[in-house]
């Protein structure tokens, strides 16, 4: 069952790996964070980019995580640490096959 954190942001087992999100959406708010802290969105550009989420959304999304710094960094660290993980070697022959894939379609 999800709990509920506030109205518009819950933490669900099964869902995003029971990480906080956007009720009723698989929008973290690790991700919303992302998204405006290293890339500068400003939060109508994120609603521009999912328009099924609001403002309210949006903003809730960052007020849980000042509320939680701690807490979502250390997502932020796990999931950094997952993504490198599961990051082929340079040497493997997939990444060499995906390098030449994509030099070829940029000319």
């Amino acid at each position: 069952m999800a709990e509920t954190i506030t109205q518009r942001i819950t933490k669900t087992p099964g869902v995003c790996g029971g990480r906080a999100c956007i009720a009723g959406h698989r929008i973290r708010v690790m991700d919303i964070v992302a998204w405006h802290e290293e890339e500068a969105k400003t939060p109508a550009e994120i609603v521009e980019m999912f328009p099924s989420i609001t403002l309210s959304d949006v903003h809730s999304a960052l007020a849980y995580y000042y509320d939680h710094v701690d807490e979502i960094q250390q997502e932020m660290r796990e999931h950094e640490e997952m993504v490198e993980r599961h990051r082929p070697s340079p040497d493997s022959p997939a990444q060499k096959k995906y390098d030449e894939a994509l030099r070829r379609r940029r000319g």
